[in-house]
């Protein structure tokens, strides 16, 4: 069997930490912006630990409304703000539990915003900047803000989604349209296997897009995530990146 580093965005309010994360070898808690306060973090964490999963953080845009997962229009200096406050209070929780920040991995909207911008990726680098030698950052293949954090000397460790569908320039098929979501697990399995093996992913055309992966993403809101991650486990050595 092949080794694959499957990761999960965790305290988002889906109550399932504990069913996930012993199938899961790293994960991303939502720490105030779009979700999650410092009790659900302390919960995350804990859980994580029990299980020797790597502990990400996952701020986002300040945006409980939308989930974090509509573009804002924010200035700069907001945007630093926030991404800072909530890694404040996120470190400020590892710290009472002893435990260790393995990534970083921006949330919904931000997450695919700094994939393309070259300024929004540059100003979400800066307000991480005290991290650079603590954490690594989960981003995109191809995306703009893997290039601009391998220039400032971040980490990076390149993810995909396992559950989402993409589009030929390897952004996400919008969770509006249909069969953006792939929640069958065998095809969540061939997925992954495409990827780890020709280092392709086959897009919503039939395409074949170039594409690598050092760990792949389950939601935690998939309707049937806690299957998926178990049916991976089962079929796959873990591994551990980092």
């Amino acid at each position: 069997m092949i080794e694959v580093n499957i990761n999960c965005d965790l305290g988002e309010g889906t109550s399932n930490e504990a069913s996930i994360m012993p199938y899961i070898q790293s994960c991303n808690i939502a720490c105030g912006g779009h979700v999650g306060n410092r009790n659900t973090i302390a919960e995350a964490i804990q859980i994580a630990l029990k299980n020797d999963v790597a502990i990400g953080a996952h701020p986002s845009y300040p945006d409980v409304e939308n989930f974090g997962r509509v573009s804002m229009s924010i200035s700069n200096e907001d945007l630093v703000n926030t991404i800072q406050k909530q890694m404040k209070l996120f470190d400020e929780v590892l710290s009472e539990y002893d435990a260790t920040l393995h990534h970083i991995k921006p949330h919904g909207a931000l997450y695919n915003d700094i994939a393309k911008d070259d300024k929004l990726a540059i100003v979400f680098l800066s307000a991480i900047a005290d991290y650079k030698n603590r954490a690594a950052i989960y981003v995109p293949f191809g995306s703009v803000v893997a290039k601009k954090a391998l220039e400032e000397g971040f980490t990076i460790y390149y993810e995909a989604f396992a559950d989402r569908a993409y589009n030929d320039d390897l952004s996400l098929v919008s969770r509006k349209l249909p069969n953006s979501l792939i929640t069958d697990k065998n095809q969540v399995l061939e997925q992954i296997m495409h990827i780890k093996n020709k280092e392709a992913v086959i897009s919503i055309n039939n395409k074949a897009i170039p594409m690598e992966a050092a760990t792949f993403c389950v939601h935690s809101d998939t309707e049937n995530a806690i299957e998926i991650v178990e049916f991976l486990y089962k079929n796959f050595q873990t591994a551990n990146i980092g």
